[in-house]
């Protein structure tokens, strides 16, 4: 659990009641809400991550910088692809098992890595929305700190070649196109830092991209690890907000 984060009343009791009600499930999350405006869900996680063939994550309540208000909407137990390492819990056999966080992450959805491992090995992740916590968001670097993107754009790739099924080098491709558009758009609105921050996390990948497939696990898990194709298409081309 991060630092900046705030635990409400009898917020651990649902999170043990369910690890012991479901033996199959390895890695859980609460609801996982604004400290700033309690009403809305948080970037980090808000009620559960997911995401698309490309590699770009999202979330139940939050899809890019759009965050829904808690309505009670996802007051549920769902299954979900990732949980949010501001407040995730794991079994420890599973933890080593995994060996842990992959370290060359430094920071930024190494949790993604974790649980997309775990996945692969056929484990449950799920997300409770009995259990809620408050999450102030941004303590180790602002949203507006280029270094940010950089590892954001950075380690979504890492995570992509080392756990994807599939032709990961087709994926690679179209990532780069992909980024390559939300780098023009940092350019359009002026914001020259986080432009040079894409093409730097594209570069460090591909110094790094012989490694990270020596990293790569044979996979026998047969479930598709995405249930969106491009979640860039649906939020930017038909305008949808909310899933």
């Amino acid at each position: 659990m991060n630092s900046d984060v705030e635990v409400t009343k009898n917020w651990l009791e649902p999170i043990v009641e369910a690890f012991k009600n479901n033996a199959e499930v390895a890695i859980m999350q609460p609801k996982l809400l604004d400290y700033k405006q309690k009403d809305y869900f948080e970037y980090a996680g808000a009620a559960g991550g997911f995401i698309d063939k490309f590699g770009y994550p999202y979330c139940r309540g939050r899809i890019f910088n759009t965050l829904e208000k808690d309505e009670g909407q996802y007051n549920d137990t769902h299954s979900i692809f990732w949980a949010s390492g501001a407040c995730l819990f794991v079994r420890s056999y599973v933890f080593k098992e995994l060996n842990g966080f992959d370290e060359s992450f430094f920071a930024h959805m190494e949790e993604i890595d974790l649980c997309w491992r775990a996945k692969n090995l056929g484990y449950k992740i799920i997300y409770t929305g009995r259990s809620q916590v408050y999450h102030v968001g941004g303590a180790t670097l602002a949203n507006s700190n280029p270094k940010k993107t950089f590892l954001n754009f950075r380690n979504s790739l890492f995570a992509l070649v080392k756990n994807a099924k599939g032709n990961v080098l087709f994926l690679v491709f179209i990532r780069l196109v992909l980024d390559g558009v939300a780098g023009i758009k940092f350019l359009v609105e002026f914001k020259f830092l986080h432009f040079l921050a894409i093409l730097k996390a594209h570069f460090s990948f591909y110094k790094h991209i012989f490694g990270l497939f020596k990293k790569r696990k044979t996979i026998t898990n047969k479930i598709k690890y995405y249930n969106k194709t491009s979640i860039v298409w649906l939020y930017f081309v038909n305008k949808k907000k909310v899933l």
